[in-house]
């Protein structure tokens, strides 16, 4: 068995856990009043999503979706599939999604118009990470945790073939492709 590279940290834990914080706060005061329903992307954005749906104050009810773009490449494909689909209506429901990364926007995109379709009161998108130098749509990104450059990160969530997950920081894999 081959060992794994280690990764450059990029964002430290302490700065993870200080963002999600405030991202909490920011979103429980726009939802005051207002039961919400989160989801949360799989598979990257499950520690994320934890953290975060801990630190809000509102009722709130969980779904999750599978969606993929990448498979094993560190860049994405452009065809975006999903893989699991919530399992309760979203007609009339206040959303937040809850996603690791947005870099093309091509996989957020997609979602935002499959969710649109089902007439939800309202859906917004909380992003751990933003790649602006990627962007190749323009998506309303509501609550972005850090905007970072044209790197593949991995930890906190966000792997590479289905390693790093584990890894409570934010790293940079140098030299992958």
């Amino acid at each position: 068995m081959t060992a794994l590279a280690h990764p450059r940290v990029l964002i430290p834990e302490s700065k993870i856990r200080q963002r999600i914080l405030e991202l909490a706060n920011e979103i429980s005061y726009d939802y005051r009043g207002k039961e919400i329903t989160a989801i949360c992307v799989l598979k990257g954005s499950y520690i994320f999503f934890a953290d975060l749906i801990r630190g809000l104050a509102r009722p709130l009810n969980c779904e999750f979706m599978g969606v993929s773009s990448y498979g094993t490449k560190t860049v994405s494909s452009g065809e975006v599939k999903i893989t699991l689909d919530m399992t309760e209506p979203a007609n009339g429901k206040h959303i937040i999604i809850v996603e690791d990364i947005v870099d093309t926007g091509l996989t957020m995109q997609y979602l935002l118009n499959h969710l649109k379709a089902r007439k939800p009161a309202s859906i917004k998108v909380c992003t751990l990470l933003l790649k602006p130098e990627s962007m190749k749509c323009d998506v309303q990104l509501d609550y972005v945790g850090f905007r970072i450059a044209n790197e593949f990160v991995v930890g906190y969530g966000l792997d590479y073939a289905g390693s790093y997950r584990q890894i409570p920081y934010i790293g940079v894999l140098d030299n992958e492709t």
